[in-house]
């Protein structure tokens, strides 16, 4: 592998790991996946693109520094899969950067008369950092027990996506003076946020619980003895047609279930039922319409 593809490939690894982070709780640099986060990269990729990598490819060519590129047909797969037509597009596109790499071997002058302006374009691009941290606002606590879903709004482009980190924080870099953004999870209500730079000095949001996400997490997760009680409860809060989805961890596979059977499910004691976390909901005139679910 020459200088120009090592450079290239790398670059490509990176971006791959900028948008596999968007949608997906990542916080160390690709080269350190393992266990886990390579299952989930594998099956975001077969998501977005319906293809797929090994797990032997993957500690071949992304944890270790490979002598050789990947086969043409993985490298165009990995180029669709952060957003570009094919390995040919993905060259194309970073020539800039790429041409870079080829002047530096014959001329040091064109890098050093171009980095003031590099500096520059960096500096104004990353002048302004916004910080926030989330509390619930009922328990007036650091929300830490599950990450909150961040999405950037941006004029005229895509949502960027985040999530918050083990301390209930997130922060973002713009050469804007305002940001807006909506936070969520499955257990609070959805909120949009506007803020200017020149109040960033109050880096701290309140989130509101959802009630009805956390009475069903309740339901299903306590040591409830009076089981026609918690049946009733259960009934209450879930409407008849609803829509109830069983999500699995290792795989792709999706269970519907009928409110009868999620409602059997969560009431019926037995050791192999561990706690369940809910994904996703919709509440409608008061009733839990859709839902989505994974048992731990």
């Amino acid at each position: 592998m020459n200088n120009e593809d090592q450079y290239l490939f790398k670059h490509l690894k990176k971006t791959i790991e900028v948008v596999f982070s968007k949608n997906n709780s990542c916080n160390s640099p690709i080269s350190d996946w393992k266990g886990e986060e390579i299952v989930a990269f594998q099956n975001d990729l077969f998501d977005k693109v319906k293809g797929k990598v090994s797990e032997k490819w993957f500690y071949t060519y992304i944890k270790n520094e490979p002598k050789k590129l990947p086969r043409i047909d993985v490298l165009n797969l990995l180029s669709t899969y952060v957003d570009y037509k094919n390995w040919n597009a993905f060259k194309a596109e970073n020539s800039v950067i790429d041409a870079s790499v080829k002047k530096k071997k014959t001329s040091k002058l064109w890098f050093l008369a171009t980095l003031p302006l590099l500096l520059l374009l960096f500096t104004i691009d990353s002048r302004n950092t916004f910080e926030f941290c989330f509390i619930d606002a009922i328990k007036n606590e650091n929300i830490t027990s599950i990450p909150l879903d961040i999405k950037i709004l941006k004029d005229n482009e895509s949502p960027m996506h985040y999530k918050t980190d083990s301390l209930g924080c997130f922060s973002f870099k713009t050469k804007n003076d305002v940001i807006t953004f909506v936070v969520q999870s499955p257990y609070h209500k959805t909120d949009t946020i506007i803020r200017n730079i020149n109040s960033n000095y109050n880096q701290i949001v309140k989130v509101k619980p959802d009630d009805y996400a956390l009475m069903l997490h309740y339901y299903a997760n306590g040591n409830i003895k009076d089981w026609k009680a918690h049946i009733k409860k259960l009934d209450a809060l879930i409407a008849s047609d609803a829509k109830i989805y069983r999500l699995f961890k290792q795989n792709m596979d999706i269970e519907l279930y009928s409110k009868d059977e999620f409602i059997r499910m969560l009431t019926i004691p037995t050791k192999s039922l561990k706690k369940i976390e809910i994904l996703d909901k919709i509440v409608e005139n008061g009733k839990i319409e859709s839902l989505k679910f994974i048992v731990k």
